[in-house]
């Protein structure tokens, strides 16, 4: 299951998470981010043992999406051992996203 995390939780749940995070950068108003939601929801199911996938909304979390200098929508950052490892901008099909996934997972 996607969950989502706040500027409040952003640090206990991806920052110190024993899994790799695999975090989009949201908006309500973004249509290539609402595209991305059943594909992170399968993504989260087939993967959840490996990865935690959350979402972040920009607009109500302005700490975070400063801190990380997100500026387009959606953004996909993976995070492991608390660090970004790997951000990418924009939709993708699910296909593609696992292949960018692959050498983090």
């Amino acid at each position: 299951m996607v969950t989502d995390v706040t500027d409040a939780d952003f640090e206990a749940e991806v920052i110190g998470a024993d899994l790799p995070v695999l975090v989009e950068f949201t908006a309500d108003w973004c249509p290539p981010c609402r595209q991305m939601g059943p594909v992170l929801e399968d993504l989260a199911r087939e993967e959840g043992d490996r990865l935690k996938v959350v979402q972040l909304n920009v607009d109500h979390n302005p700490e975070t999406t400063n801190a990380y200098k997100v500026l387009s929508m959606p953004t996909f950052m993976v995070f492991r051992g608390g660090e970004p490892v790997k951000s990418m901008v924009g939709a993708r099909p699910r296909r593609r996203l696992l292949e960018e996934l692959s050498d983090v997972l």
